[in-house]
């Protein structure tokens, strides 16, 4: 099973990305290395090692499905499960899990509450 303790997030909506670092690391005791957008997180990269990408899909400049691609030439992150967070309808974020190999999406608003549950659900549905 995947151990979830760290998490690559990139989300370009400063309120969200906020959020979600409260919910991620408060509520759920992680470690979470955060970027405004592909480029900043391609940039860092090189030396993260994360268990999970957590990935916003509607972003300025480079979409998360173009940042998960580029994420992918990285040998230390091909295999790294990834989920999409999106505003996206549900047929829309099912389209986008079929062309990439996301494990999942969550949608937003999402409840900062459950939220490490909700990935750590679906990590343990894709290890299975």
């Amino acid at each position: 099973m995947t151990q979830l303790s760290s998490i690559l997030h990139v989300e370009d909506d400063a309120d969200i990305r906020e959020i979600a670092r409260l919910a991620l690391e408060m509520i759920g005791g992680l470690q979470v290395d955060q970027y405004a957008g592909g480029k900043a997180a391609l940039d860092a990269a090189p030396s993260l090692t994360p268990d999970l990408l957590l990935l916003d899909q509607m972003m300025p400049e480079m979409s998360g499905e173009e940042t998960l691609g580029k994420l992918r030439e990285f040998d230390h992150l091909k295999t790294v499960p990834a989920i999409f967070m999106t505003a996206q309808t549900e047929d829309s974020s099912h389209a986008l899990m079929a062309r990439t190999d996301a494990i999942g999406f969550v949608t937003k608003p999402f409840d900062p509450m459950t939220l490490t549950d909700q990935l750590r659900d679906m990590l343990a549905e894709h290890d299975t």
